[in-house]
């Protein structure tokens, strides 16, 4: 269905292509999974199969990519609309109506359909994505979860014979993303559909998929099934890292299929005297509270989205915030930090060295500048923070306006994102490579508090590594972060404390560990397959036995 056959793509300015002779297939009714590292040319890959590349995105593309036998070097993509559906990583990017019902006709008005099989279709593609209670919503008033649930069953009406998606559960909760990516699979395995896709949170996916693309940092790809790319790939989820650690044959792709292997594994990190090691990772200490919240309510027009929450932040703690989409998370963030709206309520944060008795700041009532270096938010769409021309300006700007020193962003950039060229534009860089950016220009201030939603969209496991470790420097040096967040493995490796919401209202606030393990949701895939052992992590894991990290 998709040929890719010597393909180099180089983008205007850019010395060395992106992809580099890439010869890839993927047949017909079959998904198919593009992996690699943050900025190896994924989303270059998936715009290329559906002709933005060049059409839409310039550069120079060498050899030829054919679609359903069209050549897109000759078609443009409104002349692959009929055979191509795509979904981007932003999904309000490509929004064209006001309510998501309308969205999920638009589609089908621009192809002509009977009114008739137009609603089938979107009562359909509702009861697939549970779409129904949105159904006269806003779009505007969606969650990113909710809007991305939209965009997928926007492309979806259409009946379109190949689906490109670009990461489609990154901003969705566990359960939001099992009601997906299971409605996909049964649209290729039921209607012989072909979905290519690419998804960092490979954790999610790989059970489902039939065969996998695998770029390297230098552009090149190879192919072949999970199993067999997987076993070697860098880029790796737990339940395969796991795997090696084990020694297991076959390698498991699912929970189901690790838990069958897992006996021995679990008797050897027993506690006790037959049983190996003990102990786990230890845990930071708390200090003093820096941030106070009590009583915040948080209101969009009818939406009661915040209903009052108190919430302590202490120093030399990571807290998480999860629950569903449209739970209120990035609702409670921007009230915390003083920009987004309140309707009652209040915030306040200490300063360093101020008294345990003295009354700390409201960040509303900051001047932008001041909220920064005591308060400071990464967005849930980084690029909002984002308005110079090159990263390089980008970063002498930070600097001066956090009154630190020179190259001290650039510093932060590099030990998040290597590789990052300072000539490049901040909007042609990965979504990953974007929020790195953002998050190092909001750590040059050294914000007492520090608030990220939804940080690993975008973000391949080497790099949430970093964050994990930035987050945990900051959290050494008397910082306090909360971050939302529907990423359960960066939640169990980096987070102390776990505060799920529910319609707005806290349901569950205590240590990660006691939260997660104890959620069939949010437990991560080595607690599952290892229960009822209680670790978390791989981490842990190799602690416990004591093997090299």
């Amino acid at each position: 269905m998709i040929r890719f056959e010597h393909v180099s793509v180089t983008y205007p300015g850019a010395i060395d292509p992106t992809l580099r002779d890439v010869s890839v297939v993927v047949p017909e009714g079959e998904m198919c999974l593009v992996v690699g590292p943050t900025g190896a040319g994924k989303s270059t890959l998936l715009r290329a199969s559906c002709g933005l590349v060049p059409h839409f995105t310039g550069g120079h593309l060498e050899g030829r990519v054919l679609v359903d036998g069209r050549d897109t070097r000759t078609h443009q993509p409104r002349d692959l609309a009929d055979v191509v559906g795509v979904v981007a990583q932003d999904p309000s990017s490509g929004f064209v109506t006001d309510t998501v019902e309308e969205e999920l006709a638009y589609g089908m008005e621009q192809l002509g359909l009977p009114p008739a099989v137009m609603r089938k279709r979107v009562e359909e593609v509702m009861d697939l994505l549970r779409l129904a209670s949105l159904r006269g919503r806003p779009l505007a008033d969606l969650s990113g979860g909710e809007q991305q649930r939209v965009a997928i069953g926007a492309v979806m009406t259409s009946h379109p014979r190949v689906l490109v998606l670009d990461e489609p559960t990154s901003a969705l909760d566990p359960a939001a993303a099992e009601d997906v990516l299971a409605a996909l699979t049964r649209l290729v395995h039921d209607l012989g559909m072909t979905v290519l896709l690419s998804e960092h949170r490979l954790e999610r996916v790989v059970q489902y998929t039939d065969r996998i693309i695998s770029l390297s940092p230098g552009g090149t790809a190879t192919q072949g099934a999970p199993e067999s790319v997987l076993r070697a790939s860098v880029v790796a989820p737990p339940i395969v890292e796991l795997g090696r650690l084990a020694g297991w044959e076959p390698l498991p792709l699912s929970v189901r299929d690790a838990r069958r292997q897992a006996a021995p594994l679990r008797a050897l990190l027993q506690p006790g005297p037959r049983g190996g090691l003990t102990g786990s990772v230890s845990a930071r200490e708390a200090g003093a509270p820096v941030l106070v919240a009590r009583d915040v309510h948080v209101r969009h027009g009818q939406v009661h989205a915040v209903r009052g929450v108190d919430l302590r932040l202490r120093a030399g703690e990571v807290t998480a915030v999860m629950g569903r989409n449209g739970a209120g998370k990035s609702s409670l963030l921007w009230a915390l930090q003083g920009a987004g709206p309140r309707s009652r309520g209040s915030v306040l944060v200490h300063a360093p060295g101020a008294r345990p008795t003295a009354r700390g700041q409201e960040p509303a009532q900051l001047s932008p500048a001041n909220t920064r270096r005591l308060i400071a938010l990464v967005p849930q769409n980084p690029t909002d923070l984002l308005y110079l021309d090159t990263v390089a300006h980008e970063l002498e700007a930070s600097d001066r306006q956090s009154g630190a020193r020179t190259g001290t962003t650039a510093d932060l950039l590099t030990h998040l994102a290597p590789g990052i060229t300072p000539d490049a534009h901040p909007r042609d860089l990965s979504e990953g490579q974007r929020l790195a950016l953002v998050l190092a220009i909001q750590l040059s201030a050294d914000p007492r508090v520090l608030l990220l939603d939804e940080p690993t969209r975008g973000l391949d496991y080497a790099t949430k590594q970093r964050l994990a470790a930035a987050l945990a420097e900051h959290a050494g040096a008397g910082g306090a972060t909360l971050l939302s967040s529907h990423d359960v493995e960066f939640v169990a490796e980096c987070a102390d404390r776990v505060v799920v919401l529910a319609d707005g209202e806290v349901v569950a606030d205590g240590a990660a560990r006691e939260i997660l393990v104890a959620s069939p949701t949010f437990a991560p895939q080595v607690a599952k397959i290892l229960h009822p052992l209680g670790l978390l992590t791989l981490t842990e894991v190799r602690h416990t036995l004591g093997a090299p990290a």
